[in-house]
């Protein structure tokens, strides 16, 4: 059972099923935009507890989950793949016992508690997960939230080679460029959101690096 109380008092463990119906409610706040199909609600959360109870985190401010997490291990894709495929429809069946990866699925922060550390918390958890289970690393697809400013000015594509020539910082993708993440490629069509174009960044965090 992972456990681990941050400097500013706040508790990072493992999921609990106590926890299920306050994700839920927590993912609502944290994704706005995102389509209803694509948000997790309290009986995915009780599947992913079932299926992979190591890979799921939930961060406390007292009795108040501020913070999330969901992961699954899975083989680095190859091909382009949705939100819905990679997550088995968000119910993580797409979980691989042998899975050599950890691959994240989400990370959220509730709007109050944003600026103190508690997303990089989650990756490190995450990180020391990868290296109790001897996995390569992390995965993820982030988010480029920046791109409805730019929208009208250019493409995804166009906003994604901007990002990768440093000439924009994405408020979310950029963050986890700083924390280490190796940017892979753009996904075009990953999930249902005006707020990213509907795109995400295939990235990875191999386990040799310590998040920064």
């Amino acid at each position: 059972m992972y456990y681990r109380e941050l400097p500013n008092g706040y508790i990072i463990q493992n999921t609990l099923p106590a926890h299920a119906e306050g994700l839920g409610e927590l993912q609502r706040i944290v994704f706005p935009t995102l389509s209803p199909e694509e948000t997790l609600q309290a009986r995915h959360y009780l599947k992913h507890i079932d299926l992979f109870p190591d890979g799921q985190f939930v961060v406390l401010d007292g009795e108040k989950i501020i913070g999330m997490s969901t992961t699954i291990r899975h083989h680095l894709p190859e091909n382009d793949h949705t939100y819905l495929e990679i997550s088995g429809n968000l119910w993580m069946t797409t979980h691989e016992d042998d899975g050599d990866w950890l691959y994240g699925m989400d990370v959220g922060v509730h709007p109050d508690y944003r600026g103190r550390g508690i997303a990089k918390a989650i990756y490190r958890a995450r990180q020391e997960l990868c290296r109790t289970l001897g996995l390569k690393g992390q995965i993820t697809v982030g988010m480029p939230n920046s791109y409805l400013n730019h929208a009208d000015k250019m493409t995804l594509d166009e906003y994604y080679a901007e990002i990768m020539k440093g000439n924009i910082f994405d408020s979310t993708v950029g963050t986890q460029q700083k924390m280490g993440f190796e940017l892979l490629r753009l996904i075009h069509n990953y999930l249902d959101d005006p707020q990213c174009g509907n795109g995400g960044v295939l990235m990875i965090l191999p386990v040799e690096k310590d998040i920064l």
